[in-house]
């Protein structure tokens, strides 16, 4: 039986120290003035968190870091206790707790991690897809979906995608022309190595996408950067490179919310481009990553609309939709030449989509699940949208500027004043709180801007991120 444990501390809400080490600091602190003593029992986290008056996971985090460094075991069904064998604590004082010693175990259990954009999995469809599973393991022909299936994805599945592009998204395209991916990445890198040879050039935007920018580099492809503003790409960049270079291939272009921008591509860039395209004979990559999370009237549709473009590639993913975890991209082209080229590189590595998975998210499809949860997740997520522009406006109206998104799962903030985000960075995780630097999007690291997800916190986890960072900027 775990005995009982009064633990005294003062939490400093407004130290550089995050308060899972302060509490890591202070439990070292007990073990070392022999107020514990090896074999020991602590409290469970949830009365930890219950005594400290601070959330549960705030407290896991201390715990992991004990553990990691030695102070604590943990014994399985039992509980968590002060270790038998301590390390130095003289060691631990002079590597300066809190800063370079975290670093250096690379404790990396930050409690806040603000992302650019990723879903809430606590709202996907686990149980009804959970369902669809078990129905599809019943079926009486079952023994059939065991074997080797087309290498473009399950034909049922990819008529149905086929259907939803072109009754919702306005584009003409039919079940040869689509090739089902494990996420929009691998869709991104079969387009590189079946576009691209060794000094092709492309042409993407700054400040971009740079997992995209890899799989072109890898392919052998030379990047061209063209600058963005508020209405999106700046035609007059694109047109410079037309002029200078012969071998462009393919531009990248997020024109629905511009990644990490967000902003919209306007009609008129959006009918130039593709007049440039014809012209030029380049090919229009356009990466619809977030389409189905729209707070207006209706989204724009996408370039690969237009009946006038000859030459595209229109990448999606529902992995947003049903499941983080859950790996759906496509690629569609009228190409196809190009989309034979895929289907015999997807062969190679891959041989086969997930024919199973794709079977049961079609069921979700044929069902309704996956429409009433768009629906449903939309409503969710344009809460957290107005809460998280209600915050902005309370603590960052003075100091930053942003537009409030019709759409998507973030903002782009660019702050008043140039800003050393590698300092913040640092001070930010010294309070246990991660960001995505503005030099994850950037090739020349001049970008002063930050994406802020808020798709996947929480209320409370989204006013203390937007508070930590009023404070820095």
């Amino acid at each position: 039986m775990l005995r009982k444990w009064n633990f005294e501390i003062q939490l400093d809400q407004q130290s550089d120290k995050a308060i899972y080490l302060q509490i890591a600091d202070a439990i070292i602190k007990d073990i070392h003035s022999g107020r514990l003593k090896p074999g020991d029992a602590l409290p469970g986290s949830r009365n930890l968190a219950q005594l400290l008056k601070i959330n549960r996971n705030t407290v896991v985090e201390a715990l992991n870091v004990l553990l990691i460094e030695g102070w604590l075991i943990s014994k399985e069904r039992q509980g968590t206790f002060v270790a038998d064998a301590l390390p130095d604590f003289k060691s631990v004082q002079k590597s300066n707790r809190g800063t370079a010693a975290i670093e250096n175990t690379a404790i990396k259990h930050f409690h806040l991690q603000i992302d650019d954009g990723s879903p809430d999995s606590k709202i996907a469809p686990i149980t009804e897809l959970a369902r669809a599973y078990r129905q599809i393991f019943n079926q009486k022909a079952r023994w059939q979906m065991m074997g080797y299936g087309n290498e473009l994805g399950d034909l049922e599945f990819r008529k149905s995608i086929i259907q939803m592009l072109n009754h919702q998204r306005g584009m003409q395209v039919n079940e040869q022309n689509i090739c089902i991916t494990r996420g929009s990445q691998m869709a991104m890198y079969l387009t590189a190595q079946c576009l691209f040879t060794k000094d092709d050039y492309v042409m993407i935007e700054n400040p971009g996408y740079k997992p995209a920018w890899k799989a072109f580099e890898s392919a052998g492809a030379k990047l061209l950067p063209v600058s963005v503003d508020k209405d999106g790409l700046l035609i007059d960049g694109v047109i410079s490179y037309l002029k200078a270079h012969k071998k462009i291939k393919a531009i990248y272009v997020t024109p629905h919310r511009q990644y990490p921008t967000t902003a919209t591509l306007s009609l008129k860039r959006r009918l130039e481009l593709i007049r440039l395209s014809n012209k030029y004979g380049f090919t229009i990559i356009e990466d619809d990553y977030d389409n189905e999370f729209h707070f207006g009237y209706r989204p724009v549709l996408p370039l690969s609309s237009f009946t006038e473009l000859k030459n595209y590639v229109y990448i999606g993913t529902m992995s947003k939709v049903v499941a983080p975890a859950l790996r759906i991209g496509y690629l569609a082209s009228k190409d196809s030449s190009l989309i034979e080229k895929v289907g015999s590189l997807r062969k190679i590595i891959d041989v086969q989509s997930d024919s199973i998975m794709e079977q049961a998210v079609l069921q979700l499809i044929k069902d309704g699940t996956i429409k009433r949860h768009i629906r449903k997740s939309t409503n969710h997520y344009k809460a957290k949208r107005d809460f998280t522009a209600t915050m902005l406006n309370q603590y960052l109206k003075d100091k930053a500027t942003y537009v409030v998104p019709d759409g998507g799962l973030a903002f782009w903030i660019v702050p008043n004043k140039q800003i050393d985000w590698l300092q913040v960075s640092k001070k930010l995780k010294n309070r246990g709180i991660t960001i995505i630097r503005p030099d994850t999007y950037s090739l020349d690291k001049t970008i002063n801007g930050i994406r802020l997800g808020y798709g996947s916190l929480s209320e409370k986890e989204l006013e203390e991120g937007i508070i930590a960072l009023s404070k820095l900027l």
